[in-house]
Formats: C-alpha cells, structure tokens, sequence
C-alpha cells in the first residue's frame, strides 16, 4: 500500500513504484503456491533466478498490473462463496450482511460542477432487509444545487484484501458507476401516452419513456419534450386505417376526413399524471419542415394547445401504402404551471 502512495510523490518516485523486480517479489509473497509437503527440487532452485532475469522483458509496472489483477479476482472468489446460499423464500443470496463485510462494498455520489469540480460524498449509513438494502447519506457540507450540472451514482469496493482475508480500509478502490444524472435536464422521467382514435377505432396508441428537457431549453415559455423525432427513422411510427372522425344519425352516417379524437396522458418521474386532456384534432397541410429530412410524400400537421401546454405533430402521407407515418411529436409545458406544480424556477 505504501508503495502504491509513493509513485504519487513525484515522477522519480512514480518509476520506483512501478519497479518489476520490487513487484515480483511482492506477487511471489502473496500468491506462492502451498507445498507443506513438497520439496523443492534442484530444477526448480536453477529456474527461479532465471525468473528473475526475465523479468528485464517485461514493461515497467507489469508485475504490478498483475498483482493486482491476481488481488480483484481473490476479492471475488471469496464473494462468490458468500453468496452461494440462497433465501428460499425472497430467491435472494441469503448472506448479503456478510457479503458487505467480506467485499467492503460501500456507495458514493460524485456530484458535479458546472465548472467541472466534483465533490465526492461517500455514505453516512445504511439498512440491510431481506430483500434490498437501503443507503443514506446526509450532511452540512454539500454544494449548492443551483452550482451542480451532473450526478453519479457509484458502488464502491476495495481492490485489496488484507492477510486476515478482510479488505483494507484506506486502499485504492474500484468505482463502478450505478447511475448517472444530469442536473441540466430539467424535467426527466416522463412518460408520455398518446391514443388517436374514432368510433371505437384505434388509428394509434403508444407510450414514450424516459422523456425529458433542459433547462435552456426554453421557448417562449414553454419546455420541450421530445417524443418522436425528424432524424431517426427508428422513432416514426404510421396511423394504422383510415383516418376520419365518425358520425352517426338515426338515419345516416358517415365520417370527417383527417379528424380523429387524441387523448394525451403525461406522468412525471413519479408516476403521477401531469397533463390529462382528450380532444378532437385534424390534420392540416404543412410545408416540410426546413431543419428536417427531405419526405416524398405530402406533409401534416396536428396542433393542440391549452393552459398546461401545446402538442405538435407532424405526419407524412405515403401515396405507395396510402398511409400516414408520423415523422415528428413535440409537447410544450407552460413554464408557469412547472413552477407551480414542481416548485422549480427556469
């Protein structure tokens, strides 16, 4: 460990701490095969200074890689022993308290600066169930929220064991990202549900995940969410039928062309519904739009708009299939019912 601090010092130290004739030696100690029982023979006292002179092939800081690479997989043979029992009835590794002692597994999160300054916090506690564990952090030292662009989420593990098989307590460390935030955006989390429909027939239903929007990016006072977009093809999707809104008499029937009822559902990050409406729309000709795909067929667009916010849709009409595809679907959230519903402030 002492070592591994040292090529920190400076460069000349750094050289010395990447030495393979100080790491063989120290890989050797730690990782020598057991022969209580053994003898060493002759051949094998000639082959281990021939060993040593190998050593000179390899690149500076060989042996200590893999001494190291040999100290993660030890950490891991002894976890996975740990975890072999299984609860029978939550299906879970029945020694998840052992498994956090033998590992040393702990959490952090790295919140990130606008200017690019990360302030690490490790956790302060945790709750260990059945079935999940619950991690705590708090304090009186945390930057400001309005300084912060980005946040990790990271689990935490020792990359050596000491002698007693138990991980040391202020050795380098493995981070293995969890989650990652950024503070920029933002709405994030959304769902969007969107139904177009007539009659008792369906022309479209589908549901948009994780939909979100930065802050910047705001327009008139309205935030954006994307939910199709011009540039990927993967995203657009076709109205399935012939698109009119029915309409029924005693006597006659019939339908308008191009008219169709849209029900629009918007959740939050929590699930809850943030705007509810269902309404008639048609569709109109639009011009294609300029910072778009050039389409071969005859552009629409659907609009809606009320006091939460605005929908806008545009489609493209294939004359080979007689169908329309939507190319592009857009919400805007008034600013103004943002900050009233989420207490935020853009």
């Amino acid at each position: 460990m002492t070592l591994l601090c040292a090529g920190c010092v400076n460069r000349r130290f750094y050289h010395l701490a990447n030495d393979n004739f100080i790491w063989i030696r120290i890989y050797s100690t730690a990782f020598s095969p057991k022969r209580s029982n053994w003898k060493v023979s002759s051949v094998e006292k000639t082959a281990e200074p021939m060993n040593l002179l190998s050593v000179e092939d390899k690149e500076a800081g060989y042996w200590k890689k893999e001494y190291i690479t040999k100290q993660i997989a030890s950490v891991k043979a002894a976890l996975a022993q740990v975890l072999k029992p299984v609860d029978p009835y939550t299906g879970l590794p029945a020694k998840t308290k052992e498994a956090l002692r033998v590992s040393g597994l702990g959490w952090v999160i790295i919140l990130r600066e606008k200017g690019g300054k990360e302030h690490i916090m490790e956790h302060v506690d945790l709750s260990i169930n059945d079935s999940s564990v619950t991690v705590v952090w708090y304090g009186k030292n945390w930057p400001r929220l309005a300084t912060l662009s980005a946040l990790d989420l990271c689990g935490v593990t020792p990359v050596f064991m000491g002698r007693s098989k138990t991980t040391t307590k202020n050795g380098p460390r493995w981070h293995s990202l969890i989650a990652k935030y950024s503070l920029e955006h933002g709405l994030h989390g959304f769902q969007l549900h969107v139904d177009m429909h007539s009659g008792g027939t369906s022309y479209l239903c589908s549901t948009f995940h994780n939909l979100f929007t930065k802050k910047g990016c705001i327009e008139n006072g309205y935030v954006k969410l994307i939910a199709i977009r011009f540039n990927n093809n993967t995203e657009h999707l076709p109205l399935i039928g012939k698109v009119g809104f029915s309409w029924r008499t005693d006597i006659f029937d019939g339908y308008v062309k191009s008219c169709s009822i849209m029900d629009i559902t918007l959740l939050d990050e929590h699930g809850k519904p943030r705007w509810c409406f269902s309404s008639p729309v048609s569709m109109s000709s639009s011009p294609s739009p300029s910072d778009g795909p050039n389409f071969l067929g005859q552009t629409y667009c659907v609009d809606y708009m009320d006091s939460t916010g605005q929908v806008h849709m545009e489609l493209v009409w294939i004359e080979e299939t007689e169908e329309y595809f939507i190319v592009s679907l857009v919400l805007y959230l008034s600013t103004a019912r943002i900050h009233h519903r989420f207490g935020t402030r853009y």
